[in-house]
């Protein structure tokens, strides 16, 4: 079986097994400059229902750009416990306009059980921690199913993702990362909502360009940085998911 990559022929479709850094690297020198719809294209081809999607649901492109070509593809949403209402929401038109399966996932103990055996406001306390047992290790057991994820992790997004690759091998879930949009600015985004009429998060629009969990997440001024809102004050800018 053959993949098509865009400006070269074909691809033999690795086994499972042969997957590592080097075979990821192989591909994304190939694709690294191709549309984030052929991207999807090969990762369709290549793992098909052995590929999930990451979906935070400050916006709902991944959900239509995936669900548009594998029906029933699965949607993981962490569910924190600590989401604003209308992330939720958004989530929830996701799942009522596309093709797709949402999964929520949870962690193994509930806000309440959580501040019972750490304290109160873990997140103000020990926002690492807290990322750890909410974000980090639910995802990290629900990728266990899965050959390949995809996220919608952009390189503008931050420093720490600047060189972020389209595909590579994550060695810490031992699975492959397609980031299909990884190359993509504000105005690129902003295109494929509207030439599509994607469900939106309007969160954004109201001054929220970065969007994670409630009490963690504050407004940005026009021309700030967009993660810092995020963990403002406690010197921390990733969850721990992408790095």
């Amino acid at each position: 079986m053959t993949a098509i990559l865009p400006g070269a022929a074909t691809l033999t479709l690795l086994n499972p097994k042969e997957w590592n850094a080097e075979t990821c690297a192989e591909v994304n020198a190939r694709l690294e400059h191709a549309s984030a719809s052929h991207i999807a294209d090969w990762a369709v081809a290549t793992f098909g229902h052995d590929l999930v999607v990451a979906g935070s649901m400050q916006d709902t492109i991944l959900p239509h750009l995936f669900g548009t070509r594998l029906e029933g593809v699965d949607i993981l949403f962490l569910e924190t416990g600590y989401h604003f209402a209308e992330t939720i929401a958004t989530r929830d038109a996701a799942a009522a306009a596309f093709p797709v399966t949402i999964i929520n996932v949870e962690p193994e103990l509930t806000v309440a059980q959580q501040d019972e055996q750490y304290g109160k406001d873990l997140f103000a306390r020990d926002p690492n921690l807290c990322c750890q047992m909410r974000k980090v290790e639910p995802l990290k057991r629900a990728l266990g199913n899965y050959r390949a994820w995809v996220t919608g992790a952009r390189r503008v997004d931050a420093l720490t993702r600047s060189e972020m690759p389209v595909v590579s091998w994550d060695a810490k879930h031992g699975l492959v990362k397609i980031n299909p949009i990884a190359l993509w600015d504000d105005d690129a985004v902003e295109d494929y909502q509207v030439r599509h009429d994607l469900p939106r998060n309007p969160l954004v629009a109201q001054g929220y360009p970065s969007i994670g969990c409630l009490p963690c997440t504050n407004k940005v001024a026009p021309g700030e940085d967009p993660r810092s809102g995020r963990w403002t004050g406690q010197g921390k800018t990733e969850c721990g998911i992408h790095t």
